[in-house]
């Protein structure tokens, strides 16, 4: 529902989409008069630009907020500053309106956290300190907000006070995971952060510095111990953190659980960091849904810190999915919801709503086309190909290509062999397809910037298809000129603009 009472929210969009877009609205339960539907008078409300809203859209407007086309590429400042009023960029898909105007129209916001995130390197004794830093800068990009240092058993690692500082004089927050008690004393004294892990027989190795030690149990899973570790670090006033250990599958999980558990109601207010290896690489499944389960415990239990390891392959996107989770389940957490429909990329595989249109609304909106370019959609029936000259429904993507008439055309050819490829891989995995867009796989794959203000310019395909038909058109005309049929042709080449095969 709009965010107050007093909120009007005014959605601009195109002929095509009119009635779908005000049956879109009404589906969410806005309260009559809060909202408005406005039809800039152009056929494709993706398409609309600066100038046709400044020209189309008359003030002053009876709104508090205005929503454009999620794919309009337009600037919105500019706009807002124009007609007084804010403008914001809706969702892509019409069917996604319902889950945008359900967080007071406006999307979730995930900027917030309350996780630190540790990110490990195992083999930094083998790394250079120019190596070392460089890597660091990744990982602070990717969303790690402290810079481990693992050490290796029975590795030497002469530089380790060199690359502590040179971390921290770039700006690191540092910290060093060794088994040696030496090379944490080390550590410390060369103004690390904090050392993984010590017990309570060995918390001596901190002091006289500002270091924060990582405790854990001694034996392995004797909570006890790590409650007395506790106890004597706040007694002699040394800052610590609590990791219970979370072991692997098998091995202990479900009990190390439980130490997480128990260690929160004995101590309320420690601060405590689990380490998640021990499952994303330990685990042959894909690491993010693993992270969001083991973020969900964090949440609710207030766990505050999380170490983290990238080594197998299958985890190359760590960081990136433990930032995405962690924004999620504060979110989750503050409004007092479900970790749902919340957005934060960490659906990947399978979308939640796949299929933005049915299959009745593709063929209704392909009777309107009246130019030649193809339209790639995905139905329940299949993969839909269509333009004024026919409409195509199939399964199967090679059953379609003869039906097209482009064997002579090699670029239009490849094109839409490649849009009919990536349709087939969303039709099979359930994921939404989008023609001439890359398929979303969520934070499990970077995204390619976008310009927000102006549309991308015409493909090389596409471009090259009109040249071509130009130029031919110009040989034509000259060859019939010279034959006396004409004095001269004017060929155009159109392009209506709502999506080109």
């Amino acid at each position: 529902m709009a965010e107050h009472s007093e909120d009007k929210l005014l959605f601009l969009t195109g002929r095509l989409a009119e009635n779908r877009l005000t049956k879109a609205v009404k589906s969410v339960g806005l309260k009559d008069g809060s909202w408005s539907v406005a039809n800039i008078g152009i056929k494709v409300a993706a398409l609309m630009t600066d100038a046709i809203v400044r020209n189309r859209l008359k003030g002053p407007l009876d709104a508090t907020r205005v929503i454009v086309p999620g794919r309009s590429r337009m600037d919105l400042p500019a706009l807002g500053a124009h007609f007084g009023v804010p403008f914001e960029r809706g969702p892509d898909e019409l069917a996604d309106l319902p889950q945008y105007l359900g967080h007071g129209g406006k999307p979730p916001d995930l900027s917030k956290y309350d996780l630190r995130i540790f990110s490990e390197s195992v083999d930094a004794s083998a790394l250079t300190v120019e190596e070392m830093v460089a890597r660091a800068h990744v990982h602070k990009a990717k969303g790690a907000d402290v810079i481990d240092i693992g050490c290796q058993p029975g590795s030497a690692f002469p530089h380790l006070e060199e690359m502590v500082t040179a971390l921290i004089a770039a700006g690191f927050t540092v910290s060093v995971d060794s088994g040696d008690p030496e090379e944490l004393r080390r550590a410390a004294q060369a103004g690390a952060h904090y050392v993984l892990s010590l017990d309570e027989s060995n918390l001596d190795i901190v002091k006289g510095t500002n270091c924060t030690p990582i405790l854990v149990p001694k034996p392995h899973g004797d909570l006890a111990s790590l409650v007395r570790a506790i106890d004597l670090a706040k007694k002699n006033n040394i800052k610590h953190i609590a990791d219970p250990i979370l072991d692997p599958i098998h091995f202990g999980f479900t009990t190390s659980i439980e130490r997480y558990a128990e260690l929160r109601r004995l101590r309320p207010d420690v601060e405590i960091l689990m380490g998640t290896g021990n499952l994303t690489e330990l685990t042959d499944a894909d690491s993010q849904g693993v992270t969001t389960m083991l973020l969900g415990i964090c949440s609710e239990l207030h766990i505050k810190n999380v170490l983290i390891v990238q080594v197998s392959p299958h985890t190359r996107r760590t960081i990136e999915e433990h930032d995405a989770a962690r924004r999620l389940m504060y979110r989750a957490r503050e409004d007092e919801s479900l970790p749902k429909n919340l957005g934060g990329g960490l659906v990947s595989l399978h979308d939640l709503n796949p299929l933005p249109m049915s299959d009745a609304e593709i063929r209704a909106a392909a009777a309107e086309i009246k130019d030649p370019n193809f339209r790639i959609q995905v139905g329940q029936e299949g993969v839909h190909i269509y333009s004024r000259d026919g409409h195509h429904v199939d399964r199967d993507p090679f059953e379609l290509f003869p039906k097209l008439n482009v064997d002579a055309d090699g670029g239009h050819a490849f094109y839409l062999g490649y849009e009919l490829a990536k349709a087939e891989i969303a039709m099979q995995l359930g994921k939404r397809f989008v023609q001439d867009n890359p398929l979303d796989w969520g934070i499990a794959a970077d995204k390619k910037s976008e310009d927000l203000v102006r549309h991308a310019p015409e493909g090389a395909t596409l471009k090259a298809k009109h040249e071509g038909a130009t130029l031919k058109a110009k040989h034509e005309g000259a060859a019939r000129a010279a034959k006396g049929e004409d004095a001269a042709l004017n060929a155009k080449v159109t392009k209506d603009g709502e999506g080109d095969g």
